[in-house]
């Protein structure tokens, strides 16, 4: 150990009340779920109860706050969090999302958070690809919301680089293709009187560590050394329209 022990150890910060409520309740919800599935954490260190990132408020492109009743349903929206190049997918879905039971690739349970917002059908996903890691550019996505196929939702999260498919009316859960894992929920926090959205912290297999490091050289021309930053206090969510110019049209 190379510490200094003499030093007095700061305690980390709690999280704020609100967020740390909705984290509180995340994890009612993962140990509902274990109990359920008689199934218990194997690997040391696997998240598999809420991550919390900070709390930051959605804004549209005026710096206003995003307001959960005017979402455009079945658009897809694109913010960035926890980090300032990590993109998210914010969606609202045609129908109330209830929570589901899932489990990462490392086989640790969890249960995806249900929907918020006044039809609690409002729900974030990490629009980082679980398998090849693409993700949503200012240039180009290979990975977006498509149109659903045969027996799968009406819609659905499709990444052209692998065909990989996610359902995100149930916690993005894999439909097909190669990818090992659901898409990383991102917990949101909807504030009944004011109509707001938080991004509060993230449930599931994140995969921050591996796209910072495959993309660390075009992260740093994209972002310079912002790209591992973790954003502030609001977080600006563009209709996914506006957010890459051109989005990958997948072959059926």
């Amino acid at each position: 150990m190379s510490q200094d022990q003499s030093k007095p150890q700061r305690p980390p910060e709690p999280a704020p009340e609100p967020a740390r409520r909705a984290l509180l309740r995340q994890a009612a919800c993962v140990a509902s779920a274990w109990a359920a599935s008689g199934v218990a954490p194997t690997l040391a260190g696997a998240q598999t109860t809420p991550e919390a990132h900070g709390r930051t408020l959605l804004v549209d492109a005026f710096g206003s706050p995003l307001l959960a009743s005017r979402l455009a349903v079945g658009e897809p929206y694109v913010f960035n969090y926890p980090f300032d190049s990590t993109p998210v997918f914010l969606i609202a879905l045609r129908d109330r999302a209830e929570g589901f039971a899932l489990a990462t690739e490392a086989k640790q349970p969890y249960e995806a958070p249900a929907g918020v917002g006044p039809r609690r059908a409002i729900v974030a996903f990490s629009a980082i690809c679980a398998h090849k890691l693409m993700y949503p550019t200012a240039q180009i996505s290979f990975i977006g919301f498509r149109k659903g196929t045969g027996r799968e939702p009406s819609q659905v999260i499709h990444c052209c680089g692998d065909d990989s498919r996610y359902d995100p009316q149930h916690g993005a859960r894999v439909l097909a293709g190669p990818a090992p894992q659901p898409l990383a929920a991102v917990l949101l926090e909807w504030e009944p009187k004011s109509d707001r959205l938080h991004a509060v912290g993230t449930l599931g297999g994140e995969m921050f560590n591996a796209f910072f490091e495959k993309y660390a050289l075009k992260l740093e021309m994209e972002h310079g050394p912002k790209a591992r930053t973790r954003v502030g206090g609001s977080s600006v969510a563009r209709p996914a329209s506006e957010f890459s110019r051109q989005w990958q049209t997948c072959r059926p």
